[in-house]
C-alpha cells in the first residue's frame, strides 16, 4: 500500500494544496498531550482506510490525500484545526475525539461546508445542537452509556456506596451526570458526587475523603490517565475500591499507568468491532504492521468508509449532494450496516461492559442482562451479546458517543 504524506507543523499540516486529482480529507484529535493515546488510534484508522480506498482506486476516480489535526483536545486549539482545515480546502473530516473539541470545531465545519463525522464524541450536544446538517458521528451518545452504567451499578450495587465523580469536561461530566440520573431512577443514590480537575498527579486527597466515607464504588466520568492514577492510589491506600467508568479507558495506556491496580475495572464501550468477521482482514493488516486495533481505529476506518460510499452515491464531495446521500444511505463497514438518523447519531448498537484483566479489557457475555436494559424508540437499542457478535448489525435506534 502507498505511504501517506501526513502533515506535520503547527497545527498538523505540511506540503502543497491538493492536486486537482485529489481529495483532501483530514483526521482530528489529540494527536499530543495526555490523550496521544485516542489520536493515534484515530491517525491509525485514517490511515489504513485511506491507503485501501487508494488502493482500490480511490473515490470517483480521485485519490485520497490525507491531512492530520492536532487539537490536543483543547477546544480552541480545535477551531483553529478546523479552520485550517477550511483553508486547506478539506473535504471531510474524521473527528475530532473530545467532545468538548468536536462541539466548537462543528460550528466551523458548518459555515464553511465540510462534512464531518466523529469517531469517538459522545456527548448529546454534539448532534442535538449541531449548527447545520453534515455533522454526523459513528460512535454512541452518553445518555446510551449512561443509562447502561447507571443501570448496572444499581442492580449490581445496590448495598454498596458509591461515588459518582467528573473531571468537569464536556465528556466527563455529561457522562457522570447521565450515569448518576440513571442510577437514581433505578433506585440508588450516590454517596458522594464530585469533580476533580484533570492533569494532576496525586488524587490522594480525594482517595482520602472516599475511604472516610465508606465509598467501595467509584464511577469515574473522565479519561484513563487520572482514572488510573486513581486506581492505583486508592490501592496504596489499601482500599479495595472498584473502578468504573466508560469507553475513554479503551485504551492499553490505562493498564500502563494502573498495573496490578487496575485489575477488574469495569468500563462501557460500544460492541467490540474487532470481532466482526468483516473486520477480520483489516484488523489483521494493522497488526501485522504493528498498529493499534483497540478503542476508536476501526471507528475512524468506518468514518472514512461511510464518507467514500456517500461521495460515490453523490457522484461528487459537493456538501449538499453528501448531506443527501448521508441522510438517506445506509453504508457497510467495519462497524456493520449503518446509517444516520436526522440528528446525525447512527444506528448501530450501543454500549456493553468490559473488565480489565491481566492487562487488557474483555467484553462482559452477561453485562447486557445485567443491566436489565430495555428497547427505546429513537435513543437506544436494545442489544444482546449475540447481535454484538453477529457483525453488529444495523438496529432501529442509532447510537453515538
Amino acid at each position: 500500500m502507498k505511504k501517506l504524506l501526513l502533515a506535520g507543523v503547527a497545527l498538523g499540516f505540511m506540503g502543497a494544496a491538493p492536486a486537482s486529482a485529489e481529495i483532501l480529507v483530514a483526521v482530528a484529535g489529540p494527536i499530543t498531550g495526555q490523550y496521544a493515546s485516542f489520536g493515534a488510534q484515530m491517525q491509525a484508522g485514517a490511515e489504513q482506510a485511506v491507503a485501501d480506498i487508494n488502493e482500490a482506486g480511490g473515490v470517483n476516480g480521485e485519490m485520497l490525500k490525507l491531512v492530520v489535526g492536532d487539537d490536543a483536545c483543547d477546544p480552541k486549539q480545535a477551531v483553529a484545526v478546523a479552520q485550517d482545515f477550511a483553508s486547506q480546502g478539506v473535504a471531510f473530516v474524521a473527528g475530532h475525539f473530545c467532545s468538548g473539541s468536536s462541539i466548537p470545531a462543528s460550528s466551523v465545519y458548518a459555515d464553511e461546508g465540510i462534512i464531518q463525522i466523529t469517531p469517538a464524541s459522545t456527548n448529546p450536544a454534539y448532534t442535538d445542537d449541531r449548527p447545520g446538517p453534515g455533522i454526523y458521528r459513528v460512535c454512541g451518545r452518553d445518555d446510551q452509556q449512561g443509562e447502561t452504567a447507571g443501570a448496572y451499578l444499581a442492580k449490581n450495587f445496590a448495598d454498596a456506596n458509591i461515588a459518582v465523580i467528573n473531571d468537569k469536561t464536556a465528556y466527563g461530566k455529561g457522562l457522570a451526570d447521565q450515569t448518576q440520573a440513571a442510577m437514581e431512577a433505578a433506585g440508588k443514590d450516590a454517596t458522594v458526587v464530585e469533580s476533580y480537575s484533570a492533569g494532576e498527579k496525586d488524587y490522594s486527597a480525594l482517595i482520602s475523603k472516599l475511604k472516610e466515607e465508606g465509598v467501595t464504588v467509584l464511577y469515574v466520568g473522565g479519561y484513563h490517565t487520572e482514572a488510573g492514577l486513581m486506581a492505583r492510589q486508592a490501592k496504596e491506600q489499601g482500599m479495595d475500591l472498584q473502578i468504573v467508568s466508560g469507553d475513554a479507558l479503551v485504551t492499553d495506556e490505562y493498564w500502563a499507568i494502573t498495573g496490578d491496580a487496575g485489575e477488574g475495572t469495569l468500563m462501557t464501550f460500544s460492541p467490540d468491532p474487532r470481532n466482526n468477521e468483516g473486520a477480520a482482514e483489516i484488523v489483521k493488516e494493522l497488526e501485522d504492521a504493528g498498529k493499534p486495533t483497540e478503542g476508536y481505529v476501526l471507528y475512524t476506518y468506518a468514518a472514512i468508509q461511510a464518507f467514500k460510499q456517500a461521495a460515490e452515491t453523490a457522484g461528487s464531495t459537493e456538501f449538499d449532494a453528501m448531506v443527501t446521500a448521508l441522510d438517506d444511505g445506509e453504508f457497510d463497514t467495519v462497524l456493520g450496516n449503518l446509517s444516520f438518523d436526522d440528528k446525525g447519531d447512527v444506528s448501530l448498537p450501543g454500549y456493553v461492559f468490559y473488565e480489565w484483566s491481566g492487562g487488557k479489557y474483555t467484553q462482559m457475555d452477561t453485562a447486557m442482562a445485567d443491566t436489565g436494559m430495555e428497547k427505546k424508540d429513537d435513543a437506544s437499542m436494545e442489544k444482546t451479546d449475540d447481535a454484538a457478535n453477529d457483525n453488529m448489525e444495523a438496529g432501529e435506534e442509532k447510537k453515538a458517543q
